[in-house]
């Protein structure tokens, strides 16, 4: 089991940036993938992104916007967050499995079940 910590939410003007972190217990690159996902009110939890030691995979709704990175000497992966709409204001979670799902697969359709490790959450909120 991987501990996962998120911080970095807040709230933010429609066009803004943030910055979310992701602490996390130890772990040797390219052994856990690192995902991230959102839930807002009243939808179904979605896939953002999930990265390997090789390849990153965003879903098509923040492809371009968002960059995720990890940095494993400080045991951190984060979420760059740009031009943000209203539509991202969500609960933004950070999970972690021994891999991500099957390339090809629509990230923003990722199953929960596939990651065995999550954080409590961060919340973001886009508004005016």
């Amino acid at each position: 089991q991987v501990q996962l910590v998120e911080s970095g939410g807040g709230s933010v003007q429609p066009g803004g940036s943030l910055r979310l972190s992701c602490a996390t217990s130890s772990f040797t690159l390219d052994y856990y993938a690192l995902g991230w996902f959102r839930q807002a009110p009243g939808k179904e939890r979605e896939g953002i992104s999930c990265m390997t030691g090789r390849e990153t995979y965003y879903s098509e709704s923040v492809k371009g916007r968002f960059t995720m990175s990890r940095d494993n000497r400080k045991k951190m992966v984060y979420l760059q967050m740009n031009s943000l709409k209203p539509e991202d204001t969500a609960t933004y979670y950070c999970a972690a499995d021994p891999m991500c799902p099957r390339p090809g697969t629509d990230v923003r359709k990722y199953p929960s079940a596939d990651f065995g490790s999550w954080g409590r959450g961060t919340q973001v909120t886009v508004s005016s």
